[in-house]
Order: structure tokens, then sequence, then C-alpha cells
């Protein structure tokens, strides 16, 4: 089945949007996810000023990008966060991206609230009206104490709307989910609308995400899964090295080109 293949910009975290953008592009991606997630990577923020904004649709215009999709985690849990996810989703489609992504709580912050699965569908079907309006699509990346697709699930089961679906990230089921290969996946392959796809080495709790085909993760069972069950999701790559980051923007720009050709092995066109 053919795929839209994304270059995650979070590849480029402690680097600049435009850093990113070129590197993506010199990698040969068409498409890339920019990241606004909020204490970690900044490229895109609701409070940039308008002529910022402009700049960096006038780069990704200037290399051929488009953006499908925006990272904009927030905790949703959170109803004083919702307002600010709410800005994330108009900036989202601003730069013309269909898919929003945000874990269940804070990504890479303290959450200051916690909720259960019945009032997080609560908050979540506050927001359809304006992912109706703006017609994207929500989805919930398995991500911390919501680390597997079937937890996730019990949550879009309850919003039940075709708006609100699983961002599966392939390496966030190991490393926060304790489970390694396709069963997860394919218990909720219904819901999945989306997958971060991360490769994985090292420990299970080891802070260790290498380029594509460094790790262990069966990504050609995953895409078959993916392609018995007919579900057309795109895929992102993300990149996250280890904790002490890459060792400068070189690492990282060929990382992305790795990356880029092991799809391709894989039969994906960029």
């Amino acid at each position: 089945m053919r795929r839209t293949i994304i270059a995650n910009s979070n590849c480029y975290h402690g680097y600049s949007v435009y850093d990113a953008l070129n590197g993506i592009a010199e990698a040969g991606f068409r498409n890339v996810e920019l990241t606004c997630t909020r204490g970690w990577t900044e490229h895109i923020v609701p409070s940039m000023p308008f002529s910022e904004l402009l700049r960096i649709k006038d780069a990704l215009f200037d290399l051929s990008l488009s953006v499908p999709a925006v990272s904009g985690h927030s905790n949703l849990m959170d109803p004083e966060r919702l307002s600010d996810f709410r800005d994330n989703i108009r900036l989202a489609a601003f730069f013309g991206a269909s898919v929003i992504v945000s874990s269940v709580g804070e990504a890479h912050i303290a959450d200051k609230e916690k909720l259960g699965d019945k009032g997080v569908a609560e908050n979540i079907k506050t927001l359809l009206p304006l992912l109706e309006d703006l017609g994207m699509m929500l989805v919930l990346e398995t991500h911390g104490e919501h680390g597997t697709a079937t937890r996730l699930r019990a949550i879009t089961d309850m919003v039940a709307s075709e708006r609100v679906k699983i961002c599966y990230d392939t390496a966030n089921a190991i490393f926060y989910g304790d489970v390694n290969g396709t069963e997860d996946l394919e218990n909720a392959i219904d819901s999945i609308g989306y997958l971060h796809v991360k490769d994985k080495a090292g420990e299970r709790t080891e802070w260790n995400f290498p380029a594509l085909g460094d790790g262990y993760v069966d990504f050609p069972s995953i895409f078959r899964v993916l392609d018995k069950h007919s579900n057309p999701s795109m895929l992102s790559v993300e990149i996250e090295f280890t904790k002490e980051g890459a060792k400068n923007i070189e690492e990282v720009n060929e990382a992305m080109k790795k990356s880029a050709r092991y799809l391709q092995s894989q039969g994906f066109e960029l």
C-alpha cells in the first residue's frame, strides 16, 4: 500500500526549525511533522510573531516540503491546558496539517493534573467541534502511563469519533508499554490513525532511539499488520538518539539519510 512518509522535526531536538527543514529535505523527505511540544522541542509555537510563522512557511515552500501533521503535545487531563491545545490545533491548520498528535499527559514536563479515562474522553469531546470545523484528526500517542494501543483504545472508544484515533509509536510501546511485537498494534488496528516509526536499542527502559534499522523493532511485521488490515496510516520517522543526544547536527543529518534509505529498502517512496 502506498503511504505518506513523513520526517518528524523532533529528530532535530536542540536545533532550529530551519536546521530541521534543511536536513529533512536533504535526506529526500517531502513531508514534515512540525514539533510544537512545550518545554521540549518548540519549532513552532502559537506565541511566535506572525512574521516568523510566515518565514517558516516560506522555508517550507522553498524546500518543497508539506506539513501533513503537527506534534502538539499538551496535557489533555488538565482543563487549563485545553485552551493551549486548541491554539496548537489552529496553528497546525495554519500550516496545512490534517493531523495533530498529542499524548494524554504532558510529553516532557510534569503533569499538573491526573484524570481517569472517562474524564480524558470528556475533555477530548470538547475539542471535536474545532477538529470538525478545521477538518483535522487528533491522534493520541502511546506515551507514559498510556504506553500501549490497547490502553489508549479505552479512551478512543469512549470518544467514539473518527476525528480521534491512536498514534502508535513503535518504540514508546516498548519503552513505556513493555510490549514488543505486533499483537498490541493488531488488537487496536481499527483505532490506529497514525504511526511514529521509531527504532529502539539497548535495554527496554534505556533512552536509546537510533536511526531506523539500527535497533530491534520489527518494522516489516508492523508494516504487514497495517497492510493486512488495509490501514492507510501515515508513517512519521522519529529519531531521539540517547539521553546525551546527537553529537552534532551532522550526526542527525546522517541518521535522517540512513532512515530514509531504510524505508526505501522496505519499498516505500519518500
